[in-house]
């Protein structure tokens, strides 16, 4: 077991991420094929299958830093630090997100492309569902991507392969799925790269520390949560989809696309702030 971890840790960083995740899988592999048989609701299908998979993520992935790199502490090498500033950049992250998409939407009002209308659900309920979902998903996703995929490519490559490998594989991740649904969803994924740069330059520019990066991507899903199943807007469909966003998702369409844009040019402009203080 040894020589294999010493060979593998010699080999590309596309080997050893893929070979964490085969044996990821392996292990979950019994489990998932039992959900995908006996369960017949998807979204409890969905929750019942990947919950445990991120658990096993969250408990192996000390265990294989320490026998591949030697490496104690991971989380804390990840950025993952239980510090009060990382809280207060959190804290920030969320306000970014969460003013970001309000901003978003009250131009689309004001521009008369969608309109506000009165809740049919209990808004309560949704606001917490949606900051549990919201920063539930940042939390995971930016440990996976922003933490261990990252970690692990900084390892070879230089800075900007670093950025765009890490943001493209983000944005391709969520894209392993059945083709037509593949090909319904493709217009989201130049917001999902858009996502990718940002939440890197929001490490980046916190020195490494995920704090700012969980808070901006929850913020973001958190505010499109509370609108979208809150059921809070309505199109009116005087402009094309593809301005908007295709099947209302902001992610795919231009001014979704120029609000990110926006954000990931502004954290660009922290890293470069920050560097010039060193």
């Amino acid at each position: 077991m040894k020589i294999s971890f010493s060979s593998l840790s010699r080999c590309s960083a596309f080997i050893r991420i893929i070979s964490f995740l085969v044996i990821l899988v392996l292990f979950w592999l019994p489990y998932g094929t039992f959900i995908y048989f006996f369960i017949a609701d998807e979204n409890q299908k969905t929750i019942l299958a990947m919950v445990p998979l991120a658990i096993e993520f969250f408990v192996f992935i000390p265990v294989w830093s320490s026998y591949l790199h030697k490496q104690s502490q991971v989380y804390k090498r990840y950025g993952l630090e239980f510090t009060s500033q990382n809280g207060v950049e959190l804290l920030q992250g969320i306000a970014i997100g969460l003013i970001s998409i309000l901003i978003l939407f009250i131009l689309q009002a004001i521009f008369g492309w969608i309109i506000w209308q009165q809740s049919n659900t209990f808004l309560l309920k949704v606001v917490v569902e949606g900051a549990i979902t919201g920063l539930g998903v940042a939390f995971a996703e930016e440990v996976v991507f922003r933490g261990w995929i990252l970690d692990e490519l900084q390892r070879d490559y230089s800075p900007l392969v670093v950025v765009w490998t890490g943001a493209s594989i983000f944005a391709i991740s969520h894209f392993i799925k059945p083709l037509p649904l593949i090909l319904r969803t493709s217009p989201q994924f130049l917001g999902l790269l858009l996502l990718g740069f940002v939440c890197i330059w929001a490490k980046y520019s916190c020195r490494g520390r995920l704090g700012l990066p969980i808070g901006i991507h929850g913020g973001l899903v958190w505010g499109y949560y509370i609108i979208n199943v809150g059921q809070l807007t309505k199109y009116t469909r005087s402009v094309p989809i593809w301005l908007t966003g295709v099947n209302d998702n902001p992610l795919a369409g231009i001014i979704g696309l120029l609000f990110l844009g926006l954000l990931a040019f502004w954290m660009k402009l922290r890293v470069r702030n920050q560097v010039n203080k060193f």
